[in-house]
């Protein structure tokens, strides 16, 4: 989405900011987080590649991971580059603010929180998962989800584009580690709450095994509002493109099925749909972030504004 959303900065969009969950603690990002003591670097590293100028050389770049050497192999480079930068500048986040400006970056990429924290959740079992790998792979449907230390304050940088936002827009992403992680945050809910521009939801195309399992629509937007409040999102994003049928036997071999989308219960509960064929062609079913960027566009002029979404 945000690839897709950069083309427009300085035209139909004044400002773009991406708000990014810092909880992960699996892969190169945990290890760096461990021995570094630095935030997660993963996560705000595919911002940075999503919204540089020449996306592809620093995909292929910052996404390249080390198969061997020790102390290298499984590190991707993207994830060292923004340590060695945190090492030279003192701080993370001005390690981000030298990447933007290097890497010739379209908007702002911010950390939801400066805190160290941990993912914690516990399923309808009563079994608990503890860390964001662990709550992504707990394969049930989850009670509760929480973040270790409790209430940590938001970034403030964070919260004032959000509060300024014309549009905040959720995802798409793992509704939990990615969305709702955020969420836990009591600063980011209070900003989203009060602040001026219409929250969107564009819903995910396929459920996310272990994460989401036979959740449809509905289900996606009552765990987000368990967390933000009931009535909080105004819009949901919906694809009407036809899934390749060929490739879901492959899909659900792995435990992923289509989001069932009930257009009406959504529309029940007061929340504008906005349909749109979003589907990338090609063998992997995802959204076309050109497509999905000008459905996005559509819900910001619809609004009569021209400032910018920031995205969570």
């Amino acid at each position: 989405m945000l690839s897709g959303l950069k083309h427009s900065v300085g035209g139909p969009i004044g400002d773009l900011t991406a708000v990014v969950t810092v909880s992960d603690d699996g892969g190169s990002s945990g290890r760096l987080r461990r021995e570094f003591g630095i935030l997660p670097p993963g996560d705000i590293r595919s911002c940075i590649v999503a919204l540089a100028d020449d996306e592809d050389l620093l995909a292929r770049l910052f996404d390249y991971r080390f198969d061997e050497g020790e102390g290298l192999s499984g590190h991707s480079f993207g994830n060292l580059f923004l340590a060695a930068l945190a090492g030279i500048t003192g701080e993370f986040y001005q390690a981000i603010l030298t990447a933007e400006a290097v890497l010739s970056v379209r908007g702002r990429i911010l950390p939801a929180t400066l805190s160290d924290l941990r993912l914690h959740a516990r399923g309808l079992s009563g079994r608990t998962y503890e860390g964001e790998s662990a709550v992504g792979g707990s394969g049930e449907p989850l009670q509760e989800v929480l973040l270790e230390p409790e209430a940590p304050p938001g970034f403030g940088p964070a919260i004032e584009a959000i509060q300024q936002a014309d549009l905040v827009i959720l995802g798409p992403g793992s509704l939990y580690t990615s969305v709702i992680a955020n969420l836990l945050i009591p600063d980011i809910d209070t900003a989203i709450q009060q602040g001026r521009g219409k929250v969107v939801l564009p819903l995910n195309l396929m459920t996310q095994p272990g994460e989401t399992d036979g959740m449809d629509g509905l289900d996606h937007l009552d765990a987000i509002e368990r967390y933000l409040g009931t009535g909080t999102v105004d819009t949901v994003v919906v694809n009407t493109g036809e899934l390749p049928a060929e490739r879901l036997p492959a899909y659900r071999e792995e435990g992923s099925e289509p989001v069932i989308v009930d257009e009406a219960a959504f529309r029940e509960r007061g929340v504008e749909v906005v349909d749109a064929d979003l589907l990338a062609p090609g063998r992997l079913i995802r959204h076309d972030k050109f497509k999905l960027a000008r459905t996005i566009l559509s819900v910001l002029e619809s609004e009569g504004r021209s400032g910018g979404p920031a995205t969570d």
